[in-house]
């Protein structure tokens, strides 16, 4: 199916509000893996991953860390606001969404964290406002000091102690992501230890996700849609571990899609990456024909979303269409603290 003809509906589905993870797993590896290939489906779970992958193999991991980035403060003409980082561009100076009663106007002053310290309004980039600190300080350190875990829309409880230590990945190190690339939740350092003993490979990049990953399809068409940006890294020994992956015959094994977006956007073309910093709107939708990723794990993905739009050009529309009707069925569990899915990619036929 063209993607001009595809539509947000041809990506609903029902889902249960029960099955809508709250808290994580008692141990990360202990959730469920539903393993898909084509119109194959075998129910796992995620202790049995290193079982699935094979020696020269490589997980590519987004090392991301996830910031507080959820502040609450007042306007300084006294309306109450809540300031939501999407990027921090530098020590002085971010995009965010705020949300008050009254949409801020270039040079209001607001007044965060019990007037701890101010942020300028210095304009707008589309729905993103520009922010730029007064006084001394940095952002980094002030969003530590007095920001909230940024816990996605449908967590229903404030962030808790299980929170600071479960919404981050064990191998999370650069600072700069406002959601957590949960694929990557489901590993702990003794399946790390694991996959290295059985000669499976890792790397990493970074993609600093942004409060735009939980932004709804506005459009009817989704060729209409258009992704807000975001920075990545890919580090050279990250090329060079997929170049020699594929001289020995091995996979390249996206852990999220985060991980996915950032690898298809380095591509330069052989199934190798080019390392660098850069920034990615890239959109995949059914259709898009994959140059690197061979394998992906990732959760389960809200409906009419961007993402779910992503596994299903990777892994086949009536197969991701048909697995979540089978996790439903069988009570998965969904999004950011849920399950997880191991997809084997289902290339579009050529035309």
């Amino acid at each position: 199916m063209a993607t001009s003809t595809l539509t947000v509906d041809d990506f609903d589905f029902d889902l249960p509000e029960a099955l809508i993870a709250q808290h994580p797993a008692r141990e990360r590896t202990a959730s469920r893996l539903l393993h898909v290939a084509g119109g194959q489906r075998t129910d796992r779970v995620f202790a049995d991953l290193p079982g699935l992958l094979a020696p020269g193999d490589l997980l590519v991991f987004n090392d991301t860390r996830v910031i507080k980035a959820r502040l609450f403060g007042r306007k300084e003409t006294g309306g109450q606001v809540e300031v939501m980082l999407e990027r921090i561009i530098d020590a002085r100076h971010a995009l965010a969404q705020v949300r008050a009663s009254k949409s801020p106007k270039p040079g209001s002053r607001l007044l965060l964290a019990d007037d701890a310290f101010v942020l300028r309004v210095s304009g707008r980039e589309e729905s993103f406002f520009q922010l730029e600190l007064e006084g001394e300080g940095d952002l980094w350190s002030l969003a530590e000091s007095h920001g909230r875990l940024p816990l996605p829309p449908y967590i229903t409880h404030l962030p808790e102690a299980e929170d600071e230590a479960r919404y981050q990945t064990v191998y999370a190190r650069h600072p700069g992501a406002v959601a957590a690339p949960t694929a990557g939740l489901h590993f702990d350092e003794a399946m790390l230890a694991r996959l290295a003993s059985l000669g499976v490979g890792t790397a990493h990049l970074t993609l600093h996700v942004g409060a735009g990953t939980y932004q709804p399809v506005r459009v009817e068409r989704i060729d209409e849609h258009r992704m807000h940006a975001e920075c990545y890294q890919v580090p050279e020994a990250t090329a060079e571990a997929i170049r020699q992956t594929r001289a020995r015959g091995g996979r390249v094994v996206a852990v999220g899609t985060t991980s996915m977006r950032t690898l298809e956007s380095a591509a330069c073309g052989q199934g190798l990456v080019r390392a660098g910093a850069g920034e990615t709107d890239i959109f995949i939708t059914p259709g898009y024909r994959f140059q690197v990723v061979d394998r992906l794990i990732t959760n389960f993905h809200l409906p009419r979303s961007t993402l779910l739009m992503l596994v299903s050009a990777f892994a086949g529309m009536e197969p991701i269409r048909a697995a979540y009707a089978h996790a439903v069925a069988q009570r998965y569990r969904f999004f950011s603290y849920g399950d997880a899915m191991l997809l084997e990619r289902q290339d579009p036929p050529e035309t």
